[in-house]
């Protein structure tokens, strides 16, 4: 899913940066909810979130304006 509200380049880019930081968290043995918090994300669920979720709200974080 891709939000409207982000130009398709940085979406196509943080969902490229977002995969490739939980394929590394991955090989190294840590979970869906190992790699949103090391994005600094909570995980509403802790046995239901797996790597599609993570993937797409770590894009998401990354395209959200700073705060």
């Amino acid at each position: 899913m891709k939000p409207q509200h982000v130009n398709p380049a940085q979406w196509s880019n943080a969902l490229g940066y977002a995969r490739q930081s939980c394929a590394r968290i991955f090989r190294e043995g840590g979970s869906p909810t190992d790699a949103m918090t090391a994005f600094g994300l909570r995980s509403r669920e802790r046995k239901g979130a797996d790597w599609s979720r993570a993937v797409e709200r770590i894009a998401m974080s990354l395209c959200a304006p700073g705060q």
